[in-house]
């Protein structure tokens, strides 16, 4: 099968490829750094002859909440415009587990805005969301420091290891499409607090950890649970010391 991966130069997305090939597809990488622009539309209608399946990976370059809502429609819009030309028969998306149950977050309404024109369109589709990436903590918990503390929400977060992500995505580019949402979470749920922790233990970092209520993530507060998955929802494989040793490994 022809695979075009829309962010397939990044980190999750060149896991995908890599997948993808092993097994004896034929993935295709596309991203600016290839030639493919999805805002411009710069090369798409060419890496879409002959594709069977396109999985998007991609991630806004910006932040703002109106310019990174602009960049997923317009990007989506423009992908399915491109697959529907070419005959594609399976979009496979990547989103967040919870972005539609935490509207006061410009990027993860963005994300919902993304769902939506997928969901309006007539390409046979599957969307994948996952919960927060263990790659992430680090800069999670960076967001919260205040001097020889942390101050971090309570709020329960079930992260995720990209090579789970990959795998996942790999499964279901080959697979039928879902025509709806499958979700994604690692083995644990802690609260960040907890999770910063952890990861503190991990490090030898001996700032203390303070949980607060109202501490924000992404702009957002946590209230119930929204930023792990629901009842039948596929659990990765790699806990916390596995991704752990692996990232010391390859910092190394």
């Amino acid at each position: 099968m022809k695979i075009v991966v829309i962010g397939g130069s990044g980190r999750v997305g060149g896991n995908v490829v890599r997948r993808l090939a092993a097994q004896g597809h034929d993935p295709v990488p596309a991203s600016p750094a290839t030639g493919v622009d999805t805002i411009t539309g710069e090369g798409l209608a060419d890496v879409m002859l002959g594709a069977d399946v396109v999985v998007d990976v991609s991630n806004a370059p910006v932040w703002d909440d109106d310019a990174v809502r602009e960049f997923f429609t317009t990007s989506t819009r423009n992908m399915l415009a491109a697959e529907r030309d070419a005959g594609v028969g399976h979009h496979l998306a990547l989103t967040i587990v919870g972005a539609d149950r935490l509207p006061d977050s410009g990027y993860l309404r963005a994300k919902v805005a993304q769902e939506a024109e997928i969901e309006s369109r007539a390409i046979p589709y599957t969307i994948l969301r996952a919960t927060q990436f263990f790659d992430f903590l680090a800069q999670i918990v960076e967001a919260g420091a205040e001097g020889d503390s942390v101050r971090l929400s309570a709020g329960l977060m079930q992260l995720v290891a990209v090579d789970d992500v990959a795998a996942t995505l790999a499964e279901l580019a080959i697979g039928a499409p879902v025509g709806g949402r499958v979700e994604l979470g690692g083995p644990e749920a802690l609260g960040i607090d907890a999770w910063a922790r952890r990861l503190f233990a991990a490090t030898g970092d001996a700032r203390t950890v303070v949980p607060d209520s109202h501490a924000r993530y992404f702009g957002t507060e946590l209230k119930a649970g929204e930023l792990t998955p629901g009842a039948g929802a596929r659990i990765g494989k790699v806990d916390f010391d596995t991704w752990f040793a692996a990232n010391q490994q390859e910092a190394s």
